[in-house]
């Protein structure tokens, strides 16, 4: 499979830049893989597909706001710091992204806020774009990293293209968000309301949460044309054993389990036993799935409308089947579906 086969014609006012006024209005298109029919409803309609222990999986990762702006010593000059992940907890070490990343040295500091009460040293490069900081803060940690989440703001992504608003700290968040540690947002929990999540509780509906804290690696250009030859970053990932038995038991109930998002498709795909059955795991992930790809745990999938040449688009295709969702996105542009992390969502069937 080719990078080339992802290719089609996006145009750019098609891409959302705010969600819907209610999580659960946005538009939702039903794909039935086994007829090709392709149905347009509205999100919170899912709720007709879904009956008594029919299984939910959604990932619980929550996003901290992991964008900040700071000056370099005697230049002055704007930094952009994009926090990744903590790396050490006591010397506050940090992975983070810099841009511009040609005026970064080791032994640089960064000064952030106003009153620039918060320092950076920069005290590795470890990669073109990469560095690590270390905070010079003294106070507890719970301390710090409440001032130094202060300083940050909502990591949108860079198709967004606007200012950050305030309502994209509640938005950009899944309700059910639990567990610290994502720089992106599990973009199709995002149209799950709590009156939906109810009313599929009613219906007897199950809900199994997983973790997976997504990275800026989902939004990293693909630059082989032979999909074999990329490699996905990692992600850190948790399967419990409430998750592992509430999916086993729809699995072999005969139940539908649908995965909210291809980030838990590809935590289940890597969290997956021989015989088909969801195993708990703690640790990384950095499975990378694209057509044709046999899957085992999940058989239905909801995600949204991707960008050309995404990986979330080929995971789509792996699930869907190559032919029936590019011609699906054909069907998303003419009917001017929203695409991207705000946008509507598709529901495969």
């Amino acid at each position: 499979m080719k990078l080339s086969k992802f290719k089609f014609s996006l145009p750019s006012e098609l891409i959302a830049l705010h969600p819907t006024q209610n999580r659960d209005e946005s538009r939702l298109m039903v794909i039935h893989r086994k007829t090709g029919e392709i149905e347009h409803r509205i999100f919170k309609e899912v709720l007709e597909y879904y009956g008594e222990k029919d299984v939910f999986i959604f990932n619980n990762t929550k996003v901290f706001p992991a964008r900040l702006y700071g000056n370099k010593e005697k230049t002055g000059a704007r930094i952009e710091v994009f926090l990744l992940r903590e790396l050490n907890k006591e010397l506050r070490l940090w992975d983070v992204l810099v841009d511009p990343a040609r005026k970064i040295r080791i032994g640089n500091k960064l000064y952030f806020g106003e009153d620039d009460s918060m320092v950076a040293e920069v005290i590795d490069n470890t990669t073109s774009r990469g560095r690590t900081l270390r905070f010079l803060y003294d106070c507890d940690h719970d301390d710090f990293k409440n001032a130094l989440y202060a300083l940050g703001e909502t990591p949108l992504p860079r198709y967004i293209n606007r200012p950050i608003e305030e309502m994209d700290e509640e938005r950009y968040q899944n309700i059910y968000a639990t567990e610290e540690g994502a720089v992106v947002a599990p973009a199709a929990g995002l149209h799950f309301s709590r009156e939906l999540m109810k009313r599929l509780e009613i219906k007897d509906c199950r809900f199994a949460f997983l973790t997976v804290h997504s990275g800026l690696g989902n939004f990293r250009d693909i630059d082989v044309e032979d999909l074999t030859k990329h490699k996905m970053d990692s992600e850190q990932m948790k399967v419990d054993a409430r998750a592992v038995k509430i999916v086993n038991e729809g699995k072999d109930d005969g139940r539908r389990i649908c995965a909210v998002g291809t980030s838990v498709i590809r935590a289940i795909e890597t969290a997956v036993s021989t015989d088909g059955h969801l195993k708990e795991y703690e640790g990384w992930t950095n499975k990378f799935i694209f057509p044709p790809y046999e899957f085992s745990v999940a058989n239905a999938m909801i995600t949204n409308f991707h960008l050309p040449y995404s990986t979330l688009l080929m995971i789509a295709a792996a699930f869907g089947g190559y032919n029936l969702i590019m011609e699906a996105y054909q069907v998303a542009v003419q009917e001017q579906y929203r695409f991207g992390a705000y946008g509507d969502a598709m529901m495969i069937i």
